[in-house]
């Protein structure tokens, strides 16, 4: 039997990995600046995350959510302590698509509306309701496509509350910063209005963090860069597990839950949440989240003083990079040459930058005199 054929591939096979480093199966090591799209938050291999899932493995890896797991109410706290989100009540699943699906059926019960809106370079997930709302239709399907699911022009409010005025709108979905599109960090402005239209026009306030979230951007949520911006739905995934699969739903007071609501067979297993609490851990105990700010800061001062670097976006350890040229050859010679990883954008001249939290600055400077080199020929 043969893979089926959908990705394409860096010619290199990782065999081995600690902290921000990596080593292919010949022995060579490698820089990992992206982190498999965001998702290695206190880095490869951390030793107490390993000693967290080994030690629940040895006691109970999976039941369903038939029985009580305390492991589960043991997350969501360290959760509320780091987050500062204490009000929110925590969906438990597997994915961000999976997340986002959730969210969008939470608004629909809410307010009896079918209708969603998103913005252009959205990325929200590859299941049904999640890639109607992603800006990219080569991968949304005809039995995926909504007439009442909207992808408006980013920062557009005034298009928002047009279609708003419908009141056919359930909700509004938008990254706390764009991932896939090439880090596009939504002005405070935008968001505050979208949060005012939404309370204005009884519609629901998605904030999808799934790449975004976890203390990459120098707080707990990029959302919270804007003061008193409270949505109504969060979603999260990716850096939650370090590597582990895992989602969750932060759900706002307001919504009231009832048996069958919602439901997962593996969503919040034991092993999950052992992998979870890892995460917390090291990020409140390392400091990771004033660690990501700091090098974040620094890293995009030297960046933005290259001359053939036209841009560059983010906040933390959350960084896109536009160049005079296309990025695609650049990103090749980065991995050939320098054995270093960088990520893709839409945008074929973007390099975006999600390594752990944990890299250290020699590491990011070595990608500051490779990067160096690559443009001045």
């Amino acid at each position: 039997m043969n893979l089926f054929d959908v990705y394409p591939l860096i010619p290199v096979t990782i065999a081995k990995a600690e902290g921000s480093k990596l080593w292919d199966d010949e022995g060579n090591q490698y820089l990992d600046l992206y982190g498999g799209h965001a998702v290695i938050s206190i880095g490869h291999t951390h030793p107490h995350y390993v000693k967290r899932i080994q030690d629940q493995l040895n006691q109970i890896a999976f039941y369903s959510n038939s029985i009580q797991i305390p492991i589960q109410k043991a997350y969501a706290a360290k959760l509320g302590e780091l987050s500062c989100l204490h009000q929110y009540q925590l969906f438990l699943c597997n994915s961000g698509a999976e997340a986002n699906e959730n969210a969008i059926k939470m608004a629909s019960f809410a307010t009896g509306k079918s209708g969603f809106i998103a913005y252009s370079g959205s990325f929200h997930g590859r299941t049904s309701g999640a890639v109607a709302l992603t800006d990219n239709p080569k991968i949304v399907a005809p039995c995926n496509e909504r007439s009442d699911f909207h992808i408006l022009p980013f920062g557009d409010l005034d298009a928002t509350e047009e279609l708003l005025k419908s009141e056919s709108i359930a909700g509004i979905i938008i990254e706390g910063i764009q991932g896939v599109g090439g880090i596009q960090v939504p002005s405070s402005s935008f968001l505050k209005g979208l949060d005012k239209l939404c309370k204005a026009y009884g519609a629901k306030l998605i904030l999808d963090e799934v790449q975004s979230g976890f203390s990459r951007t120098g707080r707990f949520f990029a959302h919270q860069w804007v003061e008193g911006l409270m949505p109504d739905l969060i979603t999260m995934a990716k850096g939650m597990g370090n590597g582990f699969p895992i989602g969750g739903l932060l759900i706002s007071p307001e919504f009231k839950s009832s048996y069958g609501l919602l439901g997962t067979t593996f969503g919040g297993n034991h092993l999950a949440c052992a992998a979870g609490l890892a995460v917390l851990e090291v990020i409140e105990k390392e400091g990771l989240q004033n660690k990501a700010l700091e090098l974040g800061d620094k890293l995009i001062e030297e960046l933005k003083a290259i001359p053939q670097i036209q841009e560059v976006r983010g906040k933390g350890l959350m960084i896109g990079i536009d160049l005079d040229r296309d990025a695609g050859p650049v990103r090749s010679e980065l991995v050939s040459k320098y054995k270093i990883f960088t990520g893709s954008a839409a945008n074929k001249q973007t390099i975006r930058l999600l390594p752990p939290l944990s890299i250290e600055w020699n590491q990011l400077n070595s990608f500051i005199v490779a990067i160096k080199e690559i443009l001045s020929n």
